[in-house]
């Protein structure tokens, strides 16, 4: 696995975005890393372990590595804890979903808006399965990276 955080940078794949709540919220892409360890993934991970605050500049560094990130990402798996509504990820998982890129999405099942996540990506992504937990989020990508490992003859160990 290939790890790279805001603001690094990198070329390769098969890749993933660790979409989902940052501020206000438990570290679940720590446990997502540690689910998706042993795989030739690279996952890009916005949230830093440290933010530099005081720089005038950051938000829109991070913003804009976010934004060429998800582009980048071969796929995206958004995770919805419950300790915040995430407003920024409810906007992408919009956005995304209106493409034909993979996507794997949880929602932890205290998660406030959670009838919304599951009836709107029924209605607009009715590929894309809603799971409760990161477990079963990790899973879905390990799922998907399976299928890449069988069609891709170009997929790289």
């Amino acid at each position: 696995m290939r790890y790279v955080e805001c603001p690094q940078t990198t070329e390769t794949g098969p890749s993933i975005f660790l979409a989902g709540g940052i501020s206000d919220c438990p570290n679940w892409q720590a446990e997502i890393v540690d689910h998706l360890t042993h795989t030739p993934l690279t996952l890009f991970n916005p949230r830093r372990k440290n933010f530099p605050m005081h720089d005038p500049t950051a938000a829109a560094t991070q913003i804009q590595w976010e934004y060429d990130h998800l582009r980048q990402a071969d796929a995206i798996a958004f995770w919805f804890p419950c300790e915040t509504l995430c407003p920024i990820v409810l906007y992408e998982l919009g956005a995304w979903s209106m493409t034909d890129k993979p996507l794997f999405v949880g929602v932890h099942p205290q998660y406030q808006r959670r009838q919304d996540i599951q009836l709107q990506t029924a209605l607009v992504r009715p590929d894309v399965e809603v799971v409760d937990s990161l477990a079963a989020l990790a899973d879905l990508v390990l799922h998907w990276l399976q299928f890449l490992q069988l069609t891709r003859s170009d997929f790289v160990n």
